[in-house]
């Protein structure tokens, strides 16, 4: 079955490594931050960098920690925590249900959410995230594996139908240099591999301040990677780094040394929009939630919705009414700034098992990734402190809709 999906350009503003700074952000609808709120991890800090979130204008505030927010990580904290002074007793517990009870915070550990977007005056549009705090590294920080096979296991939790992958740690030989002309690359080479299979629309990290800035990724299609285009294992990633890249074009930042702000225009408009549209998003609400969507208890399907956007055809089926089958209500939250966030129950695993030609189909519309490394605070070098912009991304989201007016098409 053939559906027509609306999408509308929907603004998300990025930062990660903001280490207790609490900067003015532009305006947006979706801020993502990943990781590194703090230098340590105190209750303190936490709380500071907490409160700041929690006050920004903002429909959706997406978080994961990093590997300087220790009492984050609590194995960590308690094996390690006299490696540190520390300004009183912490109490991990305490430290991370500033960020696990947020009523305004989506804040993921190795964990997929979907948000939808519901003001009447916003693009009332859906994205699905996976995050992770996680870094390679001998464990001397919070949130390290070491070796192939711990990474392994880390990034096999990022399902092939998501849109947006936040990790703390880039993906190796994608902004993640720590010198001048892609010198010592240190990010993570079996997550660069995941980001390869998986072909996310966007892909935001931070943890190497000196890798801050945007490439956008052009991936080969299957049959130059492969030569076949039968099965699925046409898509398995090569174990060889970027086997699977096309081609790299490095983003010129509009803001640098101006009062303007540091923006990536994906979208139609600029004339030069992300090549991919294989995703699999449940853009379809069920009607029982109208209430929830709406705010008000005398809400009715559709009240506010979308005015006529972009459309585009996609194959699809009734992949969105599988997902929402049994208790349409467990695993929905509605946030302080007006998203819906919902849990995925089985880490790792889409909510929809689509068989192998549908994710051949989503893959080979997948051909470029944004890779963001959204680092605020600049290179640990000698000399004062100093500071990046956060990156400002415009792209085309799906347009949510009630499965009432779904069924109407």
């Amino acid at each position: 079955m053939s559906i027509t999906i609306q999408r509308r350009k929907t603004r998300i503003v990025c930062i990660s490594d903001t280490h207790n700074q609490t900067p003015k952000l532009p305006k947006g609808d979706i801020l993502i931050h990943a990781g590194d709120l703090t230098n340590q991890g105190s209750y303190s800090e936490l709380k500071k960098t907490v409160a700041w979130l929690e006050r920004q204008d903002f429909e959706a505030v997406i978080v994961v920690a990093g590997n300087h927010d220790t009492t984050l990580d609590a194995p960590f904290f308690y094996s390690s925590e006299n490696k540190w002074k520390w300004p009183s007793l912490q109490d991990p517990v305490a430290c991370r249900k500033l960020l696990t009870e947020s009523k305004h915070i989506t804040y993921l550990e190795n964990e997929t959410a979907t948000i939808y977007l519901t003001s009447p005056t916003g693009p009332r549009t859906c994205l699905r995230v996976f995050g992770s705090p996680c870094s390679p590294g001998r464990r001397g920080w919070a949130f390290q594996y070491w070796g192939e096979e711990e990474a392994e296991k880390t990034w096999a939790g990022i399902g092939m139908d998501v849109d947006v992958v936040v990790t703390h740690t880039p993906a190796y030989g994608f902004v993640d240099s720590r010198g001048k002309d892609g010198a010592g690359r240190t990010g993570c080479e079996i997550l660069g591999r995941k980001l390869e299979e998986v072909r996310p629309l966007m892909s935001i990290c931070g943890h190497i301040h000196s890798g801050r800035g945007v490439e956008r990724v052009r991936w080969r299609t299957p049959s130059k990677a492969s030569g076949s285009l039968e099965g699925p294992e046409e898509h398995s990633p090569s174990t060889a780094p970027h086997s699977l890249v096309e081609a790299k074009e490095v983003w010129t930042d509009p803001g640098r040394g101006n009062n303007k702000i540091s923006i990536v225009d994906l979208t139609l408009k600029s004339g030069h929009p992300i090549d991919n549209t294989g995703r699999l998003t449940r853009h379809v609400v069920p009607d029982s939630l109208v209430d929830l969507f709406c705010g008000q208890p005398d809400a009715v399907p559709g009240s506010g919705g979308p005015q006529p956007g972009k459309l585009e055809a996609i194959s699809t089926s009734s992949l969105e009414d599988v997902a929402l089958r049994g208790s349409e209500a467990e695993g929905w939250t509605r946030k302080t700034g007006g998203a819906v966030e919902r849990r995925s129950s089985d880490i790792g695993r889409s909510e929809v098992d689509a068989d192998a030609v549908q994710r051949s189909k989503a893959l080979r519309d997948r051909h470029e990734t944004a890779m963001i490394n959204a680092a605020f605070l600049g290179p640990r070098n000698t000399g004062p402190m100093t500071f990046n912009k956060p990156i400002v991304v415009d792209v085309e989201l799906p347009v949510w809709e009630f499965s009432s007016a779904h069924h109407v098409q």
